[in-house]
């Protein structure tokens, strides 16, 4: 009996900590098949179909019809966080329908997406006219920030033991 209810408390922990980050019924409405570089090229073919994309924010706006965020497309790694690797199809903009506070939703966090494709809308970036694939939000996640790693010479942390590793007296047992 306490064999199972440890395997069982075991199995509740470890599938809690595996929660997904975009809601079940929303992965299933997303069409798998289509890449972003399709929707880039033929948005308006794909239009009303919904879409995971994540990326890293470059930037974002409050608007009257709701929050403008501006991404790169990144590939997804398994959990869906952007990978770190220089490697993107493109800008895609996203629209919330309602306000977020671009103090959160600001340039450098990563973020995946789900959301309808609206079509296209062209704006200036640089000078440029940029056509932008439109998302409107159905949801968003934003990912914890990475933790910078510092470097700690030797011999952080503890500074007072000898280079040899053991204790600066000699114990013979």
């Amino acid at each position: 009996m306490k064999k199972i209810s440890c395997s069982l408390m075991l199995f509740f922990l470890v599938s809690a900590g595996c929660a997904p980050i975009i809601s079940r019924q929303l992965r299933r409405e997303a069409s798998r098949d289509i890449t972003f570089k399709e929707v880039i090229k033929n948005s308006k073919t794909y239009k009303g179909k919904v879409v995971l994309l994540s990326g890293v924010i470059l930037d974002s706006k409050n608007r009257k019809e709701g929050t403008l965020i501006e991404m790169l497309q990144k590939p997804a790694d398994m959990e869906g966080r952007p990978k770190d690797v220089d490697e993107s199809k493109g800008r895609f903009l996203a629209l919330y329908d309602g306000y977020l506070d671009t103090a959160i939703y600001s340039r450098g966090r990563e973020a995946i997406v789900a959301g309808e494709i609206k079509g296209k809308r062209t704006l200036p970036l640089g000078e440029i006219e940029y056509a932008y694939p439109l998302i409107l939000i159905r949801e968003i996640h934003l990912f914890k920030a990475k933790k910078e790693e510092r470097f700690h010479p030797y011999p952080y942390p503890y500074w007072w033991y000898p280079p040899w590793g053991c204790y600066p007296y000699w114990y013979p047992w």
